[in-house]
């Protein structure tokens, strides 16, 4: 997985890779907006803020979510979530399925992509309180769904992130309220199969 540096000593806000109303109706422009340029926003003024002195400066943010404590660790792993997170996704599409190897691993793992995505999914609606669901993959390629309370993310067992859900409430209340299963389940129209299949081949 590339490493995220800092840049003059300081992390940046990562840039979208598509519009603000590109997500739309899956996840708004509205969400979106609050979610990138604010939460996200936040995390990494709170993490350049704190870097001065802490001996971490010149750390990736993955040496720094694997070797820090829980204050510094919440922000630098929020930072990497997301950056993933968001990277991953394109407009929707109603038939939106992987290809190739990463298609015939999910197949030969889970039955299908439907029984895939149902274990997913129900991973991510039963998380309790806020975190992550995952999928990725261990040294043996073997793929693995994990859920990840707050700010952990898979690396921190060893895993190699392919795709994740955001179930913190900040990720889909304006557009679906409580109904953290609606929102899931929409999610697979807008994942890039070709970003994480790029992640699932990469060393």
């Amino acid at each position: 997985m590339k490493k995220t540096m800092p840049i003059d000593g300081k992390f940046e806000l990562m840039a979208l890779p598509y519009a603000a109303d590109a997500l739309e109706p899956v996840i708004s422009a509205n969400t979106l907006s609050f979610h990138h340029g604010k939460h996200l926003a936040g995390y990494v003024n709170n993490l350049n803020a704190a870097l001065p002195g802490s001996g971490l400066e010149g750390m990736s943010i993955e040496q720094i979510v694997l070797n820090t404590p829980t204050g510094m660790h919440n922000n630098a792993g929020q930072i990497l979530n997301h950056n993933l997170y968001f990277s991953q996704f394109r407009s929707p599409r109603a038939d939106n399925a992987p290809t190739g190897k990463l298609a015939h691993v999910i197949e030969v793992e889970f039955g299908s992509f439907e029984a895939f995505k149902e274990v997913f999914a129900k991973a991510g609606a039963t998380l309790f309180g806020s975190g992550w669901v995952w999928l990725s993959a261990d040294k043996e390629g073997n793929l693995k769904i994990t859920q990840e309370p707050n700010a952990a993310n898979p690396i921190q067992h060893g895993l190699r992130p392919l795709m994740t859900m955001d179930v913190w409430e900040h990720a889909y209340y304006l557009d679906y309220q409580n109904r953290r299963p609606d929102h899931l389940a929409a999610l697979w129209q807008i994942i890039d199969w070709d970003v994480v299949a790029a992640r699932y081949e990469a060393e």
